[in-house]
């Protein structure tokens, strides 16, 4: 059967069976500065193809903001420069491999503040090379993204230059006239930044290009991908400034409401997350129409995407600009079934996995299962010694996608080890396994996300390699020193994919390939599961 059944979605079928691996392309492990759209991706989606996944889940895609994190871009619909690939580029004869040298730079973490200046010459380079030899079809090609990608481009593009020119200052600090975006004055911009924006949409043309190349690889392979749509956007970014009445702002441009999350078991104070809140009465008044653009966007992408945040769709938690946290806000009702029901009439289907972590309410809960939509099971949160806590496996239906954590958590071996050593027997229990070493836990969870009745399991690729605390990609509410963590070469032991493969075969969610052996190199014969229970990671 086939993998996808994309026109059958939501829910997932009753035949569909599947894994994968979360794994930022950052992480990725290369020779380069930083992973990317190139070999390193394509090298990636074999060994997954090999180990019999058929998923590959990955970050938002967008350039990164604040503290260099994918979930604050300046823009919905762009594509993060730093990840194009040299050795495409240099493939394509835009770049000489004489300028392609990052041998001063770390492989071992990403460093953006290194990264970006040479990542971002690399694409002036390739910019010269384009005008001064390329081909009449990747001219044309160029051409005709540009125009298709016109109702975003031209504004992202414009910003970024105007940006520049203010030396990377909030855009509220502009002019008054270009805040405004009074059209006379923004038009007279476009003419004196021209050749600036032009540089910036050729830069968005390599990025997308190198996408379609990669996700036509991974269909080649049988490996679908799993994006992730952020809910907000970020207050400096080029959608609020191209888009004001869409969101709840001032007459100075500036928030009414930001959002957050109220206070909880974890924080007293609830979160400020600062981005500025939609009027969803507005956009319903435009059809959706950008967020259909939004959603458009990434299913040309991707085949699936994770919809963050997904209880803000029922209802968010505003904040008055200025509260000093998230304690003074209240909770307003969100777009609804309306918003899914002209989304599903523009799209035609609902791709999605709801992000249903946090405080779920019953709407929420109404709002998902009405549309058929996976919801999340995270086995971090499952040992609480509640039976009806709903990330216990006993306590799944078949229409989720379980995880042994996220982004946001620690590694499930990190995790673990945080634990008291009461809980940690708590665990053990619950998994009905004889307790064993901290080393054990990460594949505990892997084996139960697998044996699970979900649709879907994912496994950061962290918990694969059974790494510690240290290999944690993200702390919420820690600005700084986030999303660096690399896979390096020497971590992807053959062993590692082997046993894997056995796992995803014992529990049905393997896909079949040839040549495994090859791919994963020598050692046991990896179409062979073992024992009936699943052999451990």
């Amino acid at each position: 059967m086939s993998p996808l059944h994309a026109s059958l979605w939501p829910p997932f079928p009753p035949d569909f069976r599947a894994s994968g691996i979360l794994a930022h392309v950052t992480s990725l492990p290369s020779d380069r500065s930083i992973g990317d759209f190139g070999p390193s991706a394509r090298q990636w989606i074999d060994v997954l193809q090999a180990a019999g996944q058929t998923w590959w889940q990955i970050l938002p895609l967008g350039p990164v903001g604040d503290g260099d994190s994918p979930y604050c871009s300046p823009s919905s619909f762009a594509a993060n420069e730093l990840l194009i690939s040299p050795d495409d580029l240099i493939e394509d004869g835009l770049l000489q491999p004489g300028n392609c040298d990052e041998t001063a730079l770390a492989t071992d973490s990403v460093d953006y503040a290194a990264v970006l200046p040479f990542r971002r010459r690399l694409v002036s380079d390739a910019w010269r090379g384009f005008a001064a030899r390329a081909s009449v079809d990747l001219r044309a090609a160029f051409e005709a993204f540009c125009c298709d990608q016109c109702h975003w481009l031209d504004d992202y593009a414009l910003f970024c230059a105007l940006k520049a020119r203010y030396g990377g200052r909030s855009y509220l600090e502009w002019p008054s006239e270009l805040v405004r975006r009074d059209s006379g004055v923004v038009d007279a911009a476009r003419r004196q930044l021209a050749p600036q924006c032009e540089r910036i949409r050729f830069g968005q043309f390599l990025a997308f290009r190198q996408i379609g190349r990669l996700k036509d690889y991974a269909h080649a392979k049988g490996v679908h991908l799993l994006g992730d749509l952020p809910f907000y956007v970020s207050s400096e970014s080029s959608d609020v400034w191209a888009e004001p009445q869409l969101f709840r702002l001032d007459e100075r441009r500036r928030p009414l409401f930001v959002a957050g999350v109220p206070p909880d078991y974890f924080s007293a104070a609830g979160q400020l997350w600062g981005n500025p809140v939609y009027d969803w009465e507005a956009l319903r008044r435009t059809g959706y129409r950008w967020w259909i653009d939004r959603l458009r966007a990434l299913l040309a992408q991707f085949d699936m995407v994770r919809l963050d945040h997904f209880r803000a769709f029922a209802a968010g938690w505003h904040v008055p600009a200025g509260s000093a946290t998230a304690q003074p806000g209240s909770w307003v009702a969100g777009p609804g079934a309306d918003f899914f029901t002209a989304a599903q009439a523009a799209i035609g289907r609902l791709p999605f996995v709801a992000e249903d972590l946090g405080v779920i309410t019953p709407d929420v809960v109404a709002l998902r299962d009405r549309f058929g939509l996976p919801g999340m099971r995270v086995l971090q949160f499952a040992f609480d010694g509640s039976s009806d806590n709903p990330h216990l496996p006993a306590n799944y239906g078949r229409n989720a996608v379980v995880y042994t954590g996220t982004h946001d958590n620690s590694t499930s071996r990190g995790w673990f080890e945080s634990l008291p050593e009461w809980l940690r027997e708590k665990v053990w229990k619950s998994l009905q396994r004889p307790p064993t070493t901290c080393a054990g836990a990460a594949s505990a969870l892997i084996e139960a996300a697998w044996c699970s009745s979900a649709a879907l399991a994912i496994a950061p690729l962290q918990d694969l390699l059974n790494l510690g605390d240290e290999a944690r990609m993200n702390r919420p509410g820690e600005p700084e020193g986030n999303w660096r963590w690399r896979c390096t070469p020497a971590m992807l032991t053959p062993g590692i994919w082997q046993r894997l493969r056995n796992l995803t075969v014992a529990s049905s969610r393997a896909c079949e390939v040839e040549d495994k052996r090859t791919l994963l190199g020598k050692g046991p014969d990896i179409d062979q599961p073992g024992s009936p229970r699943p052999t451990p990671l």
